[in-house]
């Protein structure tokens, strides 16, 4: 994955974890309940909130050993979400390697909650320059969006946005999500493969029903740099309800996605 200094925010929100929702609200407004909700704006140059309430918070380690690691955050209420919710991710190596992620988020309020759950990893392959790498995603339909970056539609993924036979980086101009992804060996598959036939993966469980791919020369450091990012639903969900999902009080979901490397 890409890295950055341990002094600086995560840039480009470099692998931070996306709860209670990913990607965006449209104008950071909703309505819960037939009452107008307003989030805090944090995406000022579009008039969204973006990328849900734990992106500058700091998580606390609740178990660790030599191969994992257990965090936790909570999400309090606040401007536009009233509700107190725990987010617990579980960072753990593999025997094949690979690194697994649970992400897991539970309900502390007295009513139900709405939520989404995601992550934002740029992923990369040593030191291949991304533009030369070779992204593979395999999905039946591209979402569109209007000049703030909602969700407006749906497209086949075909032609330009068809990248289920792989498509060259460099030639990509992409800050879109995907969805009507294909099963390959019980999860989803998102590759990034180099010349000399290394590779990198996004894989997530189903529940990660879309990626959304971005591509930015703006990664410090780097001439290009690429996110794949699993989520539960779509930019704005808390308004159009797709992929949007409720927790019970105490109640609790949970989904598991990983980075599994071929070198």
């Amino acid at each position: 994955v890409e890295t950055y200094p341990d002094s600086s925010i995560p840039p480009s929100a470099s692998g931070i974890l996306l709860a209670p929702w990913a990607n965006r609200i449209a104008g950071g407004q909703w309505t819960l309940d037939g009452t107008k909700q307003q989030l805090d704006i944090t995406e000022p140059q579009l008039g969204n909130a973006i990328h849900g309430l734990l992106r500058n918070t700091g998580y606390t380690a609740r178990e660790s050993s030599a191969a994992s690691v257990t965090l936790a955050a909570e999400i309090f209420p606040q401007h536009g979400y009233p509700f107190h919710l725990v987010h617990e991710v579980r960072y753990s190596l593999d025997n094949d390697g690979g690194l697994r992620v649970r992400q897991e988020l539970a309900n502390l309020s007295a009513r139900r909650a709405p939520f989404a759950l995601g992550a934002h990893p740029f992923l990369r392959l040593g030191e291949v320059p991304s533009e030369d790498l070779v992204l593979r995603v395999d999905a039946a339909e591209k979402l569109t969006t209007d000049g703030a970056m909602i969700p407006n539609g749906r497209v086949p993924a075909e032609g330009a946005d068809d990248l289920s036979s792989g498509k060259r980086v460099g030639g990509l101009d992409l800050d879109a999500a995907f969805t009507g992804l294909t099963v390959r060996d019980g999860a989803y598959r998102h590759v990034l493969t180099a010349a000399d036939g290394r590779s990198v993966q996004l894989w997530a469980e189903p529940g990660f029903e879309y990626v959304h791919v971005f591509v930015t020369d703006k990664f410090p450091g780097r001439s290009c740099a690429v996110a794949l990012e699993p989520m539960t639903a779509p930019a704005d969900c808390f308004n159009s309800g797709e992929g949007l999902r409720w927790l019970e009080p105490g109640g609790k979901f949970g989904a598991e996605w990983g980075i599994l490397a071929d070198l």
